[in-house]
């Protein structure tokens, strides 16, 4: 077995009232991939950002040696030219600038500052070639999919001749097969001498493509397993990752649905509505749903199944072009034409991109939690800032946010820990019925537990739960009822008893035409 490419030892990370790393040692082997595992908040990101001179020598205690000798890096570039390179969760392309220009961005192929871009072309052509992309470089960035784009960053990453190659969460916003195409692509590339570190929070491609992997928990490394040994199951990565046995992935779950005699608390008819730039296409086609108080209902889909879309455009038409159909809540027709609207109707909507639509990542955490209801807190139109406060407070506490103050801003929390101000957000308004679309996306297995556990609270206090998501075993943990759609129209209805992920699959590939 070959020895250690890279070791760092007694790693000490320190910000303003948190210690992010308090002893993390990581040792991994040359030519493997070697898996970060850890919750959030557990320090996984921070390391690498110290490896890769993002965290600069000097700003942290403890010993960096790579391929055998000492590293002091004052910046990203000086990483870079070791060989070292990191491709963050958030892709940092220039959209508007075409793929080649990305690769070589910072990078150029340039003499006396004059661009070859007859050899730059030529370079691009067999990166993206050797990515498996077989895209024009000179296609605009913002021409292509997120998986397509995680490829352009690899092969980014492969023209400063990268030896060992770090993927913060790869396929956090990536479907199963852009997810599939990026792992076998890790594995074709540790089969030509590169080593990679992968952080990820999905067990399962940790399995498909780690030799090793290293748990870390509250800040400290917690041992490194084999992968490909038996005793490495996902329960025994689990356990090191949450300190814990999870004897259940999903809370004990006794439904509490309203009487079936009664209207349902939300009532979707003949829905449809066309896509916002092409509106010849549907995107929803009439489809009609119901969830009761007390009740959690899924809704499954492959990638352009039309979840997301019958979601935002019930919630206030906030997306595409309204063609038809009504709301019913508690047996009533309403308006929901507007956020606002939905908002006043106790109608709550969890997008599944909180970074850009959920939150505001400048602002604090106390200050997110109070923006959906502002009236709650305020006196005579004029916030009540002590109020304010004691509400994010019992917040914070409740749904275990781990930061060390409210006025902590949320851009600088885990993704877990931003999903549960999300949460508390749309909690504190006090609304009937709660949208939540992939509630759980890019976080860990125990804060994932934490959020099952508030939205079965929260059903039964009698709230009717919308639940989105691509993933088959967390909707079989948790829904009721199960609706499967397809290409924009509702394929199926599964009740909880007949629900497997061979019964749904079928329903979410059928053509209902």
């Amino acid at each position: 077995m070959a020895g250690p490419v890279l070791e760092m030892r007694s790693i000490v990370k320190t910000f303003p009232g948190v210690k992010a790393l308090a002893d993390v040692s990581l040792s991994v082997r040359a030519g493997e991939v070697h898996a970060v595992c850890g919750e959030n908040g557990a320090g996984k990101s921070t390391l690498m950002k110290v490896l890769s001179g993002v965290h600069p020598h000097g700003s942290y205690e403890g010993e960096i040696l790579f391929e055998g000798e000492p590293c002091r890096f004052k910046d990203i570039g000086a990483s870079e030219k070791r060989g070292i390179v990191i491709i963050h969760q958030e892709l940092a392309l220039v959209p508007y600038l075409s793929l080649a220009e990305n690769i070589f961005l910072g990078n150029e192929h340039a003499t006396r500052g004059v661009i070859s871009w007859g050899e730059t072309l030529k370079h691009a052509t067999d990166l993206l070639r050797r990515v498996g992309l077989n895209e024009h470089p000179q296609t605009r960035v913002a021409d292509i999919g997120v998986g397509k784009q995680q490829l352009v960053e690899i092969a980014k990453a492969l023209s400063k001749e990268v030896k060992l190659l770090i993927l913060d969460e790869p396929t956090a916003a990536l479907n199963d097969e852009d997810s599939g195409k990026l792992l076998d692509l890790i594995l074709e590339l540790k089969g030509q001498g590169i080593t990679s570190i992968i952080i990820s929070h999905k067990l399962n491609e940790i399995a498909r493509v780690a030799d090793s992997v290293t748990v870390i928990r509250d800040g400290h490394s917690i041992e490194t397993l084999d992968v490909k040994a038996e005793e490495t199951t996902e329960e025994r990565i689990i356990r090191a990752m949450v300190g814990r046995d999870l004897d259940h992935r999903f809370p004990e779950r006794t439904p509490h649905p309203q009487d079936l005699a009664a209207a349902p608390a939300l009532e979707i008819r003949d829905w449809t509505v066309f896509h916002p730039i092409d509106q010849q296409r549907k995107v929803v086609d009439s489809v009609s749903l119901n969830v009761r108080r007390g009740e959690i209902v899924g809704i499954a889909g492959l990638m352009g199944a039309g979840r997301t879309e019958l979601a935002m455009s019930v919630f206030g038409r906030a997306y595409g072009k309204y063609a038809g159909g009504s709301v019913l809540k508690d047996g009533t027709e309403i308006r929901t034409r507007t956020v606002p609207e939905a908002v006043g109707h106790g109608i709550a909507y969890v997008t599944e991109d909180r970074k850009h639509y959920g939150l505001n990542l400048i602002d604090s955490i106390n200050r997110n939690i109070s923006l959906s209801a502002l009236r709650k807190v305020a006196r005579r139109g004029v916030v009540d800032e002590h109020e304010e406060r004691k509400v994010s407070e019992g917040f914070r506490k409740s749904m275990n946010i781990k930061a060390p103050n409210v006025s902590e801003p949320v851009g600088r929390l885990s993704g877990g820990n931003q999903q549960k101000v999300v949460l508390s957000k749309w909690i504190f308004a006090g609304p009937d019925v709660l949208i939540l679309d992939e509630p759980t996306r890019g976080i860990d297995v125990g804060a994932k537990y934490e959020i099952y556990t508030v939205i079965d609270q929260l059903a039964a206090e009698g709230k009717a739960v919308v639940f989105i998501s691509s993933e088959l075993p967390e909707l079989l943990g948790m829904c009721d009822r199960i609706y499967t759609m397809s290409a924009g129209r509702l394929t199926g209805e599964v009740p909880r008893a007949e629900a497997t992920q061979e019964v749904l699959m079928r329903h979410m590939t059928k053509d209902k035409r």
